[in-house]
């Protein structure tokens, strides 16, 4: 399936998405790793749903404006931007960082949203089980812990070896940092407004995840009420990537219900 490269201003801010396929519309929200390696369920997604896949500010080809500081500005960012592409019934996908990204949208206006679909998704802390603190880690390192198999961590960290690499992994780095350094990956304020979620919502984690454990999943499944959890065995913090096909059909069953 054919994605085309569009931008449209939001506030002063050129925001950079992907569009491909026909269909309700499905917006994916990246992880820290931007979408420098696209992942193949978008084209497979593409088949049903007319699929958006932005750069967040500072990732790839969208720019930073002076007013953006955190996650809950990249939430009303990009609640603008359904507004100005006249998008409703919005399926709405997060990995990691998107997923802590989609979280504050829903709980700050879920008007234009059909479901809410979590993979791994960043956020919240539970007391007692920490995070992968990836700022600490080697990105190579960083790119063997988020699989399962040690074969495919391995062929990761190659991947970000490549010299061809080093530039966008230091810009998305930087970017992953400006919402995420402290604290790490959560805000602290979000768990008490979970209940506020009200549409459709799918957790999807990896049962050996090593940057965000399962637990997380548990919580998210415990705090968005009526919820769905899916464990995705062996896979780690990717299961997109390492079982898509698992992920694809447990997000295809999912959407059906709420298409």
């Amino acid at each position: 399936m054919a994605f085309v490269t569009q931008t449209i201003e939001i506030n002063g801010c050129g925001l950079s998405f992907r569009r491909g396929g026909k269909g309700a519309a499905l917006v994916y929200l990246h992880g820290t790793d931007g979408l420098a390696e696209w992942p193949p369920i978008l084209d497979q997604l593409a088949e049903r749903f007319d699929v958006l896949a932005p750069d967040h500010p500072g990732f790839g080809s969208s720019e930073v404006p002076a007013w953006l500081d955190d996650v809950s500005d990249v939430a009303y960012l990009y609640l603008d931007a359904l507004a100005k592409l006249d998008l409703a019934g919005v399926h709405l996908v997060g990995q990691s960082l998107g997923g802590w990204i989609a979280l504050e949208m829903a709980v700050r206006s879920s008007e234009r949203l059909r479901s809410l679909t979590l993979i791994s998704s960043a956020g919240i802390h539970v007391k007692g089980v920490p995070k992968a603190d990836i700022f600490m880690l080697d990105p190579e390192d960083q790119a063997r812990l988020a699989y399962a198999d040690p074969a495919l961590g391995e062929e990761a960290a190659a991947r970000v070896g490549a010299d061809k690499y080093q530039d966008l992994a230091v810009l998305n780095r930087m970017a992953s940092a400006r919402y995420g350094w402290q604290p790490r990956f959560f805000n602290p304020r979000l768990e008490r407004w979970l209940h506020r979620v009200n549409v459709p919502t799918h957790v999807i984690w990896g049962d050996a995840d090593r940057i965000i454990p399962p637990a997380y999943a548990e919580a998210f499944h415990r705090l968005i009420p009526g919820s769905t959890l899916t464990m995705i065995p062996q896979a780690g913090h990717l299961p997109h990537v390492e079982r898509a096909p698992a992920v694809a059909a447990a997000m295809q069953a999912f959407l059906q219900n709420e298409l």
